[in-house]
């Protein structure tokens, strides 16, 4: 029997705008290798209002199990998204993690088939992660290569400004929003009135 692949562009990028953290969280896969030719599974996920990488994962694999157990962890510090994007990968359409967003509400955004555009966000971290790290580093092992790419990972979100955070890093633009969130929070106060001060 044919399975009909998931997504549509109602999934991508121009029809389901992030608005404030943690609305849209977007992950995709990008891959390497050691120096041994064995292959690196690195696994992103990316804050689309504030830019920030929230995991970078490396490792040789990647099964829904362990998408769940990170998602768990995730949502514990940082907040449940109201919506993760994603392409229609094995690991994101996996039925226990299918199961897992549904019972505590996480809308999923799957991408039209062959459109990584649709997935902009993520793509363009990806081409950052593939320039200014992937691309000029030899990792001798797994080990290795997780380190350095935690280091990266450390530099993107708290010293590299962003051109679509004007000129912020993405550390610096989620905390001015949480702080200017925090100050409209706030109720007003009531200003007096002559009558109320005599």
């Amino acid at each position: 029997m044919k399975k009909r692949r998931l997504g549509s562009s109602e999934g991508g990028i121009i029809r389901r705008v992030a608005e404030r953290p943690n609305h849209v969280w977007s992950i995709d896969f990008i891959f390497d290798r050691t120096e041994n030719g064995l292959s690196l599974k690195i696994l992103s996920l990316i804050d689309e209002f504030t830019r920030e990488c929230i995991a970078l994962e490396v490792g040789r694999k990647c099964t829904g199990d362990d998408l769940v157990q990170l998602l768990s962890e995730l949502f514990v510090i940082r907040g449940v998204p109201s919506f993760i994007r994603s392409d229609n990968g094995p690991e994101f359409i996996n039925k226990s993690v299918r199961s897992f967003l549904d019972f505590i509400e996480v809308g999923t955004s799957y991408i039209e088939p062959g459109s990584p555009w649709q997935n902009g966000y993520v793509e363009s971290f990806h081409s950052r992660l593939r320039d200014e790290c992937l691309a000029s580093e030899l990792f001798g092992n797994l080990l290795e290569a997780r380190t350095i790419i935690k280091a990266w990972r450390q530099t993107y979100n708290h010293r590299r400004p962003h051109s679509g955070l004007d000129g912020l890093t993405p550390a610096e633009f989620a905390s001015q929003w949480a702080a200017s969130a925090s100050v409209a929070a706030l109720p007003s106060r009531k200003q007096p009135t002559a009558s109320s001060i005599t």
